[in-house]
Formats: structure tokens, sequence, C-alpha cells
């Protein structure tokens, strides 16, 4: 078995967890804007209020492993793109600080609940734009990053940032309908269908986009290997947006969010099948990144043991915290 694969999938596995949970509740800041009632939003914030903080355990772990596997990549990708990963951890603040202090104020609620919309759009947004630029290339010169500090501001880097606040907003919008009933539930439904297609039109730009920017990618996008490999995903991303009509039209509650989750896997592996077996794309492979094989086998050791504690106590927020939220009702 090779320990850096198995790294690589761990890593891989807990940023889709990440974006597959917190993904939906920076959505549900993104959707604010559309219920401007305030009843509206105490339902709406009510209804990640149990899990939204424990969500973030994602990243953290994603974080922590890329430290423990490969050292090169977390001190390449945090140097060059310190600034937009500053701005996502502010905005996370923000977001953080607002959802606490909103349920308790009066007179400055409404300041609070922009906090929240703002924190929420903005952290999406960077995590975009930290995926375009990694998409786009990381400059780096003997394992050390060698680009300017900006280099990140690009075209692309913006068009992936809007399209994640799409993502979560879709997954927020789906979300909540599996939360909410009556005719809170309906309007958030009627959001569904137009983000699905908001979001198929990101997906098609970036998919034509990534390898015009870079020459390498489009040699492997046109090789006939690569691109037998590749050929399953636009068919199953077809079919899952045909079930998504189907599932939103006969207005199914839990569909829509597995079906925007199934976008979002299709689309998550499109990506890492693209950049394969690059840790930084076209500059480093996983293996040129990887901390001595005996650091790895250490950190492995830990991760078993941590990883089904995460999933476990997950799990056990979201049963208990299970059903719809009713107006007035509160997990404290």
């Amino acid at each position: 078995m090779d320990v850096t694969v198995v790294w690589a999938f761990i890593i891989a596995l807990g940023l889709f967890m990440y974006i597959a949970l917190d993904g939906f509740d920076l959505g549900v800041g993104m959707i604010f804007p559309f219920f401007p009632e305030n009843h509206e939003r105490d339902v709406l914030m009510q209804s990640i209020a149990p899990v939204w903080d424990g969500n973030e355990t994602w990243l953290v772990l994603g974080g922590a492993a890329l430290f423990a596997a490969f050292p090169t990549v977390y001190s390449v990708a945090l140097s060059g793109l310190y600034l937009p990963i500053i701005f996502m951890l502010v905005c996370l603040i923000f977001r953080g600080v607002s959802f606490e202090v909103r349920g308790k104020a009066n007179r400055t609620k409404n300041l609070w609940s922009l906090s929240f919309i703002c924190g929420s759009a903005g952290a999406a947004f960077f995590q975009g734009v930290i995926l375009g630029a990694y998409l786009h290339g990381i400059p780096v010169t003997n394992s050390v990053f060698s680009g300017d500090p900006f280099f990140w501001v690009s075209p692309f880097s913006f068009f992936t940032g809007m399209g994640l606040m799409v993502t979560y907003a879709l997954q927020g919008a789906t979300y909540l309908v599996m939360k909410t009933d009556g005719d809170l539930q309906e309007r958030l439904r009627a959001l569904i269908w137009p983000l699905t297609l908001a979001l198929l039109g990101f997906v098609v730009a970036v998919s034509i986009w990534t390898p015009l920017t870079d020459a390498q990618i489009a040699a492997r996008w046109f090789d006939s290997s690569f691109r037998y490999r590749l050929y399953p995903i636009p068919v199953l991303v077809a079919l899952a947006t045909f079930l998504m009509y189907n599932a939103t039209r006969r207005k199914l509650d839990i569909a829509p969010f597995v079906l925007c989750l199934v976008l979002i896997l299709l689309g998550y592996i499109g990506l890492l099948v693209s950049i394969w077996p690059f840790a930084i794309p076209n500059s480093m492979t996983l293996w040129q990144a990887a901390s001595p094989h005996s650091s790895q086998v250490f950190a492995l050791v830990g991760a078993v043991v941590i990883i089904p504690v995460i999933v476990v106590y997950t799990t056990a927020g979201y049963w208990i915290f299970r059903g719809k939220v009713q107006p007035g009702s509160s997990y404290h």
C-alpha cells in the first residue's frame, strides 16, 4: 500500500466532507437576502444552529493532514495564498460572531444579519478564489513559493469564487427545503432550479476555461486515455440534473439535497482527475511533496483513531437534531 496515496485520499475526503457539510450552512447565509422578515431568518438560522460549528471540523482536519503528510504543499500554499486565506478566516470570524450575537440582539439585529450575509458570502468567495489560484498553478522554485503575493488576483480565480458561492447557495436552498415546511419551504424550493442552472453554467465554463489557462492540463485533457476516464462524468452530471428537475417538480424534500451533493461530487472528482498525480499542479507531484515515510505512517495511526470519532459525533449531531424546524424553536 502506498501511504502517500492513502494520505492524498484522506485529505481529499476531508475537503469534500467540509464542502458537503459547511457548504450548506454558508449557503444559508447567502440566501438570507431573499427572506427579509426576521421571523423567517430566525427559522433559517435555527436549522443550522446545532451543526454549523461542528461542520468546520473537517476543514481543520484537512489542514492538519496537509501539514503532516505534505508539509511542502502546506508551506507553499500558505505562503502564496496567505491573503485570501486570511480574508476567508476574517469572514468566518464575523459570521460566527454574528450567528451568536444576532439571537440576543434587538435594535442591532439587522446589522448582525448583514454581518452574517457578508461573512457567509465572503468566506465562500475566497474559498473559490483559493481553488481557482490552486488550479491555475502556484509559482514554485526549489520547493519554495516564488510568485507575487497577489498572483491569485485573476479573472479565473474570481470566476471560481463566484461559482463556489452559487454552489453553496444551492446547497443551502436544498438543505432548508428538508428542514422547513409551508410557504417558506415553497419559496425556498423555487430557488433550487435557477441555482442548479447557474451551477451548471459555472461547471461548463470552468471545464472549458481550465485547460485554456494551462498547456499541460490541456495536453492531458486531449489525451485519448485521459478523456476515456472523464467520459462518464458529463453523462452522470446530465442524469443528476434531470433528476434534480424531476425532484423539484414533484416537490420532494430530501432528494434535491442528495442530488446537489452528487453534482458537487462529480465536479470534485473531475478536478481531482484533472490534476492527478500533482500535489501542486504542474510543479510538484504527490511523492515529491510528501513527508518522510515514517512520519506519514506515524500520523496515519492518529488519523485512524480521530476520523471515526469525528464521523460518530457528526452523525450523532445530525441524528439528534433531525426533522423540521418550527417557528420559535431553539436548540439551546
